[in-house]
């Protein structure tokens, strides 16, 4: 138990107290629940730097670190489902996609190899963070306010693009197992036969 995995575990934590203060009647505390959100997500961020910083990598933070950051994610979308800001199928699109990405994970790390997070993946995290934070705002602030306003404007975009980037890096995800699959296939074999000029014997 290092202070990567202690802020790990400080995430998952996080999460309960997060969806208590965003699901409560008083919309005000939506942005103690944004906040909240917005501390859990940059300890994502600290946490994998610390622990490459200082090679303190893990089997338990390899295990812990995905599942936080899965169980704040879906926590934020069934409370927006919840809240009716968004829709159940929205919802299940991405909550699908990282139990299938976290399944394939799983069986290519039984066969011994590694799906690092690839650059779409990682955008697709931002977008995720980015989408929720706005959609918190959007209901926490004001009628008026002029940050509730770019938040109103911004909600339906950027909830478009998470989307995209949801599915197109879990495609990415496939394809790179796939892939994987290839390049560690054994070859067959190719067999030449040789074939060698049969002298005929003189006749007598």
């Amino acid at each position: 138990m290092n202070l990567p995995n202690i802020l790990t575990m400080i995430r998952i934590l996080l999460v309960p107290v997060f969806l208590l203060a965003f699901l409560t009647r008083f919309e005000a505390l939506g942005l103690l629940a944004a906040a909240i959100f917005v501390l859990a997500a940059i300890t994502d961020g600290v946490d994998g730097y610390l622990a490459r910083k200082h090679k303190a990598v893990t089997k338990l933070g390899q295990f812990l670190d995905p599942l936080a950051d899965k169980l704040l994610i879906t926590a934020a979308l069934i409370g927006l489902v919840e809240v009716k800001l968004i829709s159940t199928w929205s919802a299940m699109i991405i909550i699908g996609r990282e139990l299938a990405v976290t399944g394939l994970r799983g069986i290519a790390a039984a066969e011994g190899t590694i799906i690092a997070a690839g650059p779409w993946g990682k955008a697709k995290t931002v977008m995720q963070i980015v989408f929720i934070v706005t959609a918190m705002l959007h209901r926490s602030l004001p009628v008026g306010f002029w940050l509730h306003r770019l938040a109103e404007f911004l909600f339906s975009p950027f909830l478009w693009v998470a989307l995209a980037l949801t599915i197109w890096s879990g495609v990415d995800y496939f394809v790179a197992y796939y892939r994987g699959l290839r390049a560690a296939a054994p070859r067959p074999a190719l067999k030449f036969r040789l074939k060698l000029p049969l002298r005929r014997r003189p006749k007598s």
